[in-house]
């Protein structure tokens, strides 16, 4: 495929804790295409987060990538060695972490953080940086940049930081951009702006983005395909629209299920039973079987393929092409 950025093939990325072996990445398998925004969806503990971390190799002690491939432009990102892939973080691929607060050095003014990241990955003297800094702070709409550059993290509201997190990882003009949970812990208008900025600003430079929530809301209106995970597996990936709308995997129409939905009229929200299962021991078979509606014996001792079961749709479930599961979104 010409226009394929990110290709990842059965990575596998694992914790050796105390308690034992924790399989948060288990096989995972997806592609980025040029231009195009991913949208990587699940409940807390389904393996996004690492993943994402996975592919700038930065996951955590004491995880370790233990088997996969990651190409991105074609070439191994697991074969490189450090100094090549600090060469690669920051400027061809970047990320957006859950929490700006914590990601903001608090004694350093933005001014300094940002022109500090630009001047590492281009040769640019440090008004020029200062200039390119300002640049970004317009392109990300922050009102008065020449003035609130020269402000500290404590001085600026959430949504401010947000947008200047968006700022930084936009500073090397990447061609991948890494969006982790980019609203937690945002107002819903706040939320609503990051995103139109997002997507807007994807359009404008032309370049593809990976964005991670666990909120199906978040990704209606800004993700081109999604791809679907729980307890660290690929379990449904196709176009945003197949998956709102001809759903095949039990667990996606559990998720969409769960999503409030003013369209249509509900005593309460349906919620997924019982919980994300312990990695350290997951169940046998499909992970998802002990939880769902439609399991059969088969389903607790044979592992699902993701089998394409119509053009650019893959699902990973036995019995998708028997059970007749509907999207709540879908008109009678």
């Amino acid at each position: 495929m010409t226009n394929e950025l990110l290709k990842i093939e059965n990575l596998k990325t694992y914790f050796d804790t105390w308690a034992g072996v924790v399989k948060a990445v288990d096989g995972v398998s997806l592609n980025v295409k040029q231009g195009e925004t991913l949208g990587l969806v699940g409940e807390s503990g389904s393996g996004k987060s690492v993943t994402a971390l996975s592919i700038l190799r930065i996951v955590p002690r004491p995880g370790k990538i233990v088997d996969g491939r990651i190409l991105y432009k074609g070439e191994s990102l697991l074969e490189k060695k450090e100094n090549e892939m600090q060469k690669i973080r920051g400027k061809e691929i970047a990320y957006i972490f859950q929490d700006p607060a914590t990601s903001l050095n608090p004694v350093f003014s933005i001014a300094d953080q940002l022109v500090e990241i630009i001047r590492h990955h281009q040769n640019l003297s440090k008004q020029e940086a200062l200039e390119r800094a300002i640049d970004l702070f317009k392109l990300v709409e922050i009102p008065d940049p020449e003035v609130k550059i020269w402000n500290y993290p404590h001085q600026l509201s959430g949504g401010m930081k947000q947008r200047i997190a968006v700022a930084r990882a936009l500073s090397c003009q990447p061609s991948l951009l890494l969006a982790d949970e980019p609203t937690t812990n945002l107002d819903v208008t706040i939320q609503a702006q990051i995103l139109e900025l997002m997507k807007n600003l994807k359009k404008k430079l032309g370049m593809s983005m990976i964005l991670i929530t666990h909120d199906m809301g978040v990704v209606a209106g800004v993700a081109d395909r999604i791809s679907v995970l729980y307890a660290g597996r690929v379990c449904e990936s196709a176009s945003a629209r197949t998956i709102f709308y001809n759903p095949k995997h039990p667990y996606t129409v559990a998720l969409l299920t769960a999503v409030p939905n003013l369209a249509i009229k509900r005593e309460k929200l349906k919620v997924i039973p019982g919980t994300i299962p312990n990695l350290i021991e997951p169940p046998s078979g499909c992970r998802f079987h002990p939880r769902c509606e439609y399991a059969q014996p088969a389903c607790s001792q044979e592992v699902p393929p993701l089998v394409e079961i119509e053009p650019e749709h893959y699902v990973a479930c036995l019995r998708a092409k028997e059970i007749d599961v509907k999207s709540p979104l879908r008109a009678e």
